[in-house]
This record gives structure tokens, sequence and C-alpha cells, in this order.
């Protein structure tokens, strides 16, 4: 049953009751989540003093994702969305949980750290997709979907901006361990609501050509479609290079700015803020026009403000920079997401998100890897500065060569 009359229209999908139940027991656990994923890369880091070490732990958890995320998006479409989800934070729980004792007993080893991280990969992979399609069927009304999108980002967000700091804050008193044992703890909430949810009875399909023939068919559609093609082929080349700044933050907290894990935690933090505001300006701002040249503009501020991170040595400028870049960063996602979901017909999309998921994703962490492997012979400070410019090259070699990008005029399914 819909409750109408309590909430604002920019909090509306909180009126249906299944949602609501999912967003607070979610917030508290991506909050959780950011816990873990700060404090791994610091015990990496103080277990090994390896930049490549850094690179290769990143990239071990997203390597499983590309291998399982193409059967994901087909399984989450033959499966009951709610008792998968629970399948996968129990999972998400235990791996936390195992984490937190191994390392609060002392004896816990790089290589466990690889093997649990690979595991983490896996559930990821799962359940990444099944909260995307979740949101449409706990909003009953339609018309409140796009709100409830705009809701989970927003939560995402925040979460990346609490998490990185309480771990910082943690770790410095009381160990990495700890922020372990809090992640698994953060599961509680959201299994509760999970639990608690009454659904309407999910029609499930076996599809009609098989698990592979729907791969295939959703790779086919993008690999002959121009526009998406384009974007997804820059933002990958984009995600070799321009995200080096992030796998190498412990370094530069440890080494550059010398600040130590509360240092890490506000750099975490820090591009959150820039995402976080500028999703806030983009709800009540949504672009109307010229979206391909403000998208170029944005990926190129992008490489500047990454840059500028990679030469400051000062705290507060780092912090300042890393703000600029995650606010360029929230555009540049925005647009191409749109832009991605504008070209692909409503029985694509599915398919479509899943490709767009693991080719940005698998981009990304490759490029960590990379970015690991070039601090570990350069050093971290010229292994981001080349990344941002990188950058810079890059999108100027898009936009001269794919014009059409700097025609995109108008984002219709931005608009309220």
């Amino acid at each position: 049953m819909v409750e109408t009359g309590r909430w604002s229209h920019a909090w509306r999908a909180l009126r249906h009751p299944n949602f609501r139940l999912f967003f607070f027991g979610q917030s508290v656990s991506v909050i959780g989540t950011w816990l873990t994923q700060v404090a791994r890369m610091w015990l990496v880091y103080r277990l090994t003093h390896s930049a490549l070490l850094l690179g290769v732990v990143s990239f071990a958890g997203q390597f499983v994702s590309f291998v399982v995320g193409p059967f994901a998006g087909v399984w989450v479409e033959r499966l009951d969305r709610r008792k998968l989800l629970l399948c996968v934070q129990a999972l998400g729980a235990a791996q936390s949980l195992f984490l937190a004792v191994v390392t609060l007993a002392h004896v816990i080893t790089l290589w466990e750290i690889i093997a649990l991280t690979i595991f983490g990969g896996f559930v990821q992979a799962l359940g990444a997709p099944a909260r995307m399609s979740f949101v449409a069927q706990m909003v009953e009304d339609r018309k409140d979907v796009d709100n409830g999108v705009a809701l989970v980002s927003s939560m995402a967000n925040a979460a990346r901006l609490i998490g990185p700091a309480i771990a910082g804050l943690v770790i410095a008193a009381f160990g990495e361990g700890w922020c372990f044992l809090i992640d698994t703890i953060s599961f509680v909430p959201v299994l509760v609501s999970l639990a608690l949810m009454r659904m309407k009875p999910q029609e499930t399909r076996r599809g009609s050509h098989g698990m592979l023939e729907e791969m295939r068919q959703g790779w086919s559609f993008v690999g002959t479609s121009v526009p998406i093609r384009t974007l997804l082929l820059f933002f990958a080349v984009i995600g070799l290079m321009g995200y080096s700044y992030s796998v190498l933050l412990p370094v530069f907290a440890s080494e550059v700015l010398r600040t130590g894990p509360w240092g890490l935690g506000l750099l975490r933090a820090s591009p959150a803020i820039g995402a976080g505001s500028m999703a806030l300006l983009l709800a009540h701002r949504p672009f109307r026009s010229r979206a391909g040249v403000t998208m170029l503009w944005c990926v190129a501020g992008f490489g500047v403000f990454t840059v500028l991170f990679g030469i400051s040595r000062s705290l507060v400028l780092s912090m300042a920079a890393l703000v600029l870049v995650g606010s360029m960063d929230m555009v540049s996602v925005v647009v191409r997401s749109t832009l991605v979901q504008l070209a692909t017909p409503d029985e694509m999309r599915g398919r479509v998100s899943a490709v767009e998921m693991i080719f940005i994703g698998a981009s990304n962490e490759i490029g960590q890897f990379e970015s690991g492997l070039t601090a570990q012979w350069l050093g971290a400070v010229p292994a981001v500065i080349l990344g941002g410019i990188g950058t810079l090259i890059v999108t100027g070699l898009w936009a001269w060569n794919f014009p059409e990008l700097r025609r995109v005029e108008k984002m219709s399914s931005m608009e309220n």
C-alpha cells in the first residue's frame, strides 16, 4: 500500500513502504562498506608498503566482477530479487566478519586479503544489478522510480562522504580490524529491512534464447550502436588513466602529505563532497542543452584537478582538488549514463546497463592496477600527474575525432 501526503516532492519515493525500508537499511550498510574499503587499502599498504600491491588488490575484486558480471545481468532477470539480495547481503556480512576476526587476531596476510577481495568481487557482481533493478520493483508508482534512483544515488554519495571519514578515525584510534567489525554489524539493518518487506509475487522469466545468446545480444547492441560505443570507449580509456589518484591515496596520506590514516579518511571523503554537492545541484537544475560539450569540459576539468592534486603538498589544497575532481566526475557520469539510456530501447536496458557497468568498472580497475605499477616504477606523484595529463589528451582527441559528442544538445530524460 502506498502512503500519500507525508512526503515532499524531493523525497516522494519514500512514501513506498518497501523502498523506505530498503533505503534506510541500505544507508547504514553502504557506510559500513566504505569503512571496509578504506581500512582494507590502508591495511595492504601498512603490511607491504607497495603501491603495486595496492593496485593488485584493487584489481583482484574487479576482475571477478568482470567475469561474473555478464552472467549476473541475466541471472537477476530470472531470480527473485529480494531473495537474491538477502543472500548477497548475508555473504557480504560473512566476508566482513572473517576479515575482522583474522585482522583482530593479528594473523591476516596479503593472500587472505586478496582471496577475500576476490570473494567480495563475486558478491558485488551479483548485488549491483540486483539492487538497480529492485528499485523499480519496490517503488510501486512508476512516476516515482526516477526519484527512487536519485535517492539511492544520493545515499551512495553520502556514504562515500561519511564512511571514509569514520574509517580514518577508527583506524587511527583502534586499528583496521574494528572497521571490518563495524561493517559486519552494518549489514544487520539491510538484512532486517529485506526480511520485513511485503512484496508482490515477482514474475521471473527463463528466457527464450538461453543465457549466452541473451548476453551476446546485449554486447552486440552496444557494439553496433555508434553513440553508446563511442561513449563507453571514451570513458573506458579515461578509466585506464584518470582514476590513478584513487588507489594511491594511502601512499599520499602516508608519504606525500604525511597525515596518516585520519588524513586518508579526509582524502577519501573529499571527492564525495564534490559529487554529493553536484548531485544536489543537478537535481534542482538538470541539464537541458549542450550536454555533450558540458560532458567533455567536465572530463577535461577532472584531468586538470587530478594534476593539481598530484602536485599539491598541502592537505587543504589536496582536499579542495579532490572535491573538484568529484564534482566534475559526477557531471560527466550523469551525462554519460543518461545519454546511454536515451540511446537504448526498453527491452535492452537491463543488459546494456550490465555491459556499461562491466566496461567502465573493468577499465577503472585495470587503470588502478596500471597506476600502482607506474607508481612502483616512477613514484605515486608522477603516476597521478601522468594520469591527469593523459585524461586531457584523450578528451582532446575524442572531441576532435567524434564531433557528434559535442553536438548533443538536449537531454530530455533529465527534465522533470
